[in-house]
């Protein structure tokens, strides 16, 4: 059975925001998933826009889950507009609701002269039972998943661009590692760049990251990935040295970002080992998440790390991540390490 297509969430997202401003509702929406950002900024655009600010207070019930019954919900929303087309109900954090999936058998048969919002945050629906399913057939279901270290430089980069804003790879990889991957925070730091930008910018620099969100790319696990690739020893050890004396310094979240790096030049070595021709499509297979501007780097790190080397890397880095989770490290600090392991990856 061929796996299902991944939703394109941002896409969903941008669809359901637009029909809300043009007045176009369906019956029931579920919002959900382990990333609230999507799910919130729906929710928000259809409590903006489904009752005119003069009917808010007749048919507007805005509530949340800990506080109200599925019953509560079902005859909240079967009752009809007062002097307007729609009403609109809306159940926060309705993860804390008991009892939730009783809400199916309104949502089988919903009123076209109610809207019914359930936002879950940090949390899904069961898909087995009865309320995803009747919402799958007479409504919307937003599943928000959390996003990968490594998808972050991409989504920044989309996220860009929507609003009219080319960053260049470097600068979305350095935002990525100093944001990580809750994007309401990085949706939060874009918006304090953009009020320190000339008027009229069109393009985000590494200096506007830096400058702006207050990350240096000489010290940053982006820059000591880019120095082991190209096995430039002396400056990999001295930005190791570094970021292990950093205050937020966090070893497991430095051998992850590192596994992730040495993983995709293990995938890329054995697809070069392979003896045939090595088609573009099987290349952006195997380093997936990698924008093709850094091609040239990985092409450098396959030569530097061919796969016996690139297998005892990851073999270190397993090893590490144990140490630096607090295994039989000895009295080393987390610093100490971190420069411990990159030593070793370039004696390799």
């Amino acid at each position: 059975m061929a796996a299902r297509p991944k939703e394109d969430v941002p896409a969903l997202s941008r669809k359901l925001i637009e029909d809300a401003r043009l007045g176009v509702f369906k019956p029931v929406y579920v919002l959900m998933g382990e990333e609230p950002f999507y799910p919130e900024m729906v929710c928000q655009a259809i409590i903006d826009n489904c009752v005119d600010e003069f009917g808010k207070d007749f048919n507007e019930t805005i509530c949340y889950g800990a506080d109200v019954t599925p019953q509560q919900i079902v005859t909240a929303a079967r009752r009809y507009p007062m002097m307007a087309d729609r009403q609109l109900v809306v159940v926060k954090e309705a993860q804390m609701m008991k009892g939730i999936d009783e809400i199916a058998v309104y949502c089988d048969s919903p009123l076209d002269s109610t809207v019914l919002v359930l936002l879950l945050r940090g949390a899904s629906l069961d898909k087995r039972k009865a309320l995803y399913k009747a919402v799958q057939k007479t409504g919307v279901v937003l599943d928000s998943p959390v996003l990968r270290d490594y998808e972050m430089p991409a989504w920044i980069t989309r996220f860009y661009l929507e609003k009219g804003l080319n960053i260049e790879p470097e600068a979305a990889a350095l935002l990525a590692e100093s944001v990580g991957t809750e994007l309401s925070t990085i949706a939060v730091e874009t918006d304090k760049l953009l009020k320190n930008l000339p008027e009229g910018t069109t393009s985000v620099s590494v200096a506007d990251i830096e400058k702006n969100v207050g990350i240096s790319r000489q010290f940053s696990i982006f820059e000591l990935t880019k120095e082991l690739s190209y096995r430039n020893s002396a400056k990999a050890l001295k930005i190791a040295a570094h970021l292990g004396t950093a205050a937020r310094f966090n070893m497991p979240q430095a051998v992850s970002a590192l596994f992730m790096h040495f993983y995709r030049i293990l995938k890329y070595a054995a697809l070069l080992g392979s003896g045939k021709a090595v088609s573009q499509e099987q290349k952006a297979s195997a380093l997936a998440g990698v924008n093709p501007y850094f091609y040239r780097e990985y092409d450098a790190a396959v030569r530097n790390y061919p796969l016996p080397k690139s297998r005892s890397v990851i073999s270190l880095l397993c090893e590490y991540d144990y140490l630096g989770k607090g295994g039989d490290g000895g009295a080393a600090t987390p610093g100490e390490l971190l420069v411990e392991l990159v030593a070793k990856i370039l004696s390799l």
